[in-house]
Order: structure tokens, then C-alpha cells, then sequence
């Protein structure tokens, strides 16, 4: 789930006190007056808040960056397994009926819904261990990101009396997502509802609670009823790929008319629609094309990769067969120091990569296509071991090239 917030708790966190050298029992006294200060019962802020521990491993993980940056195909086949399209198939008839009132009301069908359940938890059978309330104070308390976290620990203090929960129920990632479908506390408050009309919003245990928050949620985000995510499709030879990329938006037809067609051969649907081509893996994987409704998805999870993986994990669940073209396994992961390295030479060269940190992100990959243009490569943007030897070749030759200092 996406670490969004909602405005009322943004004025709170404005003033959260950071981890100071007096530690934090002084952190969570500035906690306390900020709870007080939100109108949080007053035996939340005086019996529950100043008993509450502060949580090294969630330092910890706030903290590690991992080494290596999964591919796309790692990506993917590890989140849309066999198991989890069977699973997901079976929880989808087990809900049909429920799904169905919740397409009607807030217009998500009911295979998105399981989707999204089944990457935030494995539809429920893994709910995340971590003490809520002492990770958001540690989180609070620290000072990279004091005042979202100072914010959602106060929604989750609200949440503890809003719903008359114990704080020990109250267990989720070490971030501070709750429940199976990972909701932030500020978003517990603001978009859970109650799907089986017992009086109380439980996205721990009840199932129908927490679809129900998931279509109010997607509702809310903007969803286009009627509308897919996006389709996996087929492109021409010798299809620009600096076209491709989220965000790089055309009418279908123009689309139709640079040689796109559906995966089968067949050609686009005739209709008034905004898409943007994507190719995660590069010109040797697959190719997609999304709609509004995967923008969408990326407001509850900013990961491209993610939104692909609910996208195709839905199409399965909903009984469609696998890609056409998977994306290739011999693709090799890349860790940090690796991209770092791509980017200095990137930057030596005069391609603007932006700040040298590691990420492969949309600026780097848009450098990295401007090289593969500038030497006769597919300008994909993706790193295959061609255009990073390509690189490493230019980028020594650069070096020798250069004056030396007298």
C-alpha cells in the first residue's frame, strides 16, 4: 500500500518532534501533546502512548537499501505465481456474489479487488507482525520522515479508539500498514467501510471489510468505471521506444497507425482512449499498453512494476491465459553500485542521468535510451549487457581521450 495521507493529519505532523539527543521517552512526550492537541482520548495519551517502545529492527528497515534491483521478470513471477492465480480464482467465486454489489456501487470489478488483496497480503494469510503503534512512534521519532509518520501515528491513536481496539490487535509491516489490503491509518480513517454491515470496520478480520475499503479506495482515486487497466500488446520492427513510457500519453488510433496491435495480431479497439506504451524489460520482454486505470493503480502503489503485476495478476484471476511474450529470465539484476556507475558514465559522456544514486529511475533511462540512439542501438532504455559494455567502451575511451593536468 502507498504511504498516502490525508491533509488533516499533514497540519498535525507539521510540528512532530524528531529524535533528539534526550531519546525517545522525550520524542513521545511531544507525541503525547500532540494526541492531546488532535483530541485523542485521554486515556489513549496518558496509559497507552508513553508505554510504547521504540523498535530497532524498524530502523533497521527503513534504513536498508537492497543491494541488488530485482528485473522485471523476477518481479513479476515472483507476485503472479500459478498458486496465487488459482488461489485468487477460488476467492473470486467465493465473493462473486459480494464483489458484484461492490462493481455496482462503486464500480471495481471483483477481480481488480482480489488482485490488489492478493499482492498487499497473499490474501490475508500474511498480515504483517510489527507492533503499529510503537513502529509509527519509532518512526515519528526519527528524523528523515518525522512528519508523515508523526501524522499517521496519530490517525492511528484515532483509529485505536474509533474501532475500540486493543493496541496488541493492532499489527501490521513495519511501516504501518494494517489489515489485508495494507491500509495506511490515514487512509484506515478516511476510505474503510463497512462491508459486512456488523457496525464495525475491521481490515483485519473480516474479509468483506476489507474489499469493500479497497473499491472505496480505488473509487476514490479516480477508477473509470467500465474501463481496463491496460493489455499486453505486439509492436512493429522499428518502433521508436522514446515514444514508450508512463506518461507519454496518445489516442489509440495513433497508436494503431505506428504499427501497434494486440497481442494476438488483431488490431486496437476502435475507441476515444488516452494510452501510454510501456516495456519493463526492454525490447526483449513484453510490451504494454495502459489506460487511465493504471494511473490509477500507481496512486496506490507508485511502483510501475507493481500496478503491471495487479493488472495481470486480475486479467488471470478473471480467466485470461498468460503473456504472449514473457519477459526474458537471462536478464541480469543490477545492483546499486552498478547503476551508480552507469550514471557517472552517463554523465561523462554528456547524457544527462541527474544525481548519481544508484536508482535506475526515468531520468536514467531516458539517458540511457539517448546513448543507445547515439550508437545504433534499440533506444529502449533498458540496461542489456550490450549498451552497458557500449557504455563502459565510450566512457574509458572519454577518459583516455582527455587532457591530462601539467
Amino acid at each position: 500500500m502507498n504511504l498516502r495521507t490525508f491533509s488533516g493529519f499533514l497540519l498535525l505532523a507539521a510540528c512532530t518532534p524528531a529524535l533528539a539527543d534526550d531519546g525517545f521517552p522525550a520524542c513521545l512526550a511531544g507525541l503525547q501533546d500532540q494526541a492531546r492537541q488532535a483530541r485523542v482520548a485521554d486515556w489513549i495519551v496518558d496509559d497507552i502512548v508513553p508505554g510504547l517502545q521504540q523498535q530497532a529492527r524498524v530502523l533497521e528497515l527503513d534504513r536498508k537499501q537492497p543491494e541488488f534491483v530485482q528485473t522485471f521478470a523476477q518481479y513479476l513471477n515472483a507476485r503472479v505465481t500459478q498458486a496465487r492465480i488459482e488461489q485468487g480464482r477460488i476467492l473470486y467465486r467465493k465473493h462473486q456474489e459480494f464483489l458484484g454489489r461492490l462493481q455496482q456501487k462503486y464500480g471495481i470489478p471483483g477481480h481488480y479487488l482480489v488482485a490488489f488483496w492478493g499482492l498487499e497480503t497473499n490474501f490475508g494469510s500474511y498480515l504483517g507482525g510489527m507492533p503499529t503503534l510503537d513502529s509509527l512512534a519509532t518512526l515519528a521519532c526519527d528524523t528523515r520522515r518525522a512528519d508523515f509518520f508523526g501524522g499517521e501515528f496519530i490517525a492511528a491513536l484515532q483509529l485505536l479508539e474509533r474501532e475500540r481496539l486493543q493496541p496488541e490487535q493492532m499489527r501490521g509491516s513495519w511501516a504501518g500498514a494494517v489489515g489485508h489490503t495494507q491500509f495506511m491509518p490515514s487512509n484506515y480513517l478516511r476510505y474503510a467501510v463497512d462491508g459486512d454491515g456488523d457496525g464495525r470496520i475491521d481490515l483485519w478480520g473480516s474479509e468483506q471489510d476489507a474489499l469493500a475499503s479497497g473499491a472505496n479506495f480505488l473509487s476514490q482515486l479516480g477508477w473509470v468505471p467500465e474501463l481496463r487497466w491496460g493489455r499486453e500488446v505486439r509492436l512493429q520492427p522499428g518502433f521508436r521506444f522514446d515514444l514508450a513510457g508512463g506518461g507519454k500519453w496518445r489516442p489509440l488510433r495513433e497508436w494503431s497507425q505506428l504499427g501497434v496491435r494486440r497481442s494476438d495480431g488483431g488490431p486496437l479497439p476502435e475507441l476515444e482512449l488516452q494510452a501510454a506504451i510501456l516495456v519493463p524489460a526492454g525490447a526483449a520482454g513484453p510490451v504494454f499498453m495502459v489506460y487511465e486505470n493504471f494511473d490509477v493503480i500507481m496512486r496506490w502503489n507508485r511502483s510501475e512494476s507493481y500496478a503491471i503485476s495487479v493488472g495481470y495478476l486480475a486479467d488471470r484471476i478473471a480467466g485470461a491465459g498468460p503473456l504472449q511474450r514473457p519477459p526474458p529470465m537471462t536478464q541480469r539484476s543490477l545492483s546499486r553500485s552498478d547503476v551508480e556507475a552507469l550514471q557517472q558514465q552517463l554523465n561523462q559522456l554528456g547524457f544527462e542521468a541527474g544525481v548519481e544514486d544508484g536508482i535506475f529511475g526515468s531520468g536514467t533511462r531516458a539517458a540511457l535510451s539517448d546513448f543507445q540512439r547515439s550508437r545504433g542501438l534499440v533506444a529502449d532504455g533498458y540496461p542489456d549487457a550490450d549498451s552497458i559494455e557500449g557504455l563502459q567502451d565510450a566512457a574509458t575511451r572519454d577518459a583516455a581521450e582527455a587532457p591530462g593536468d601539467d
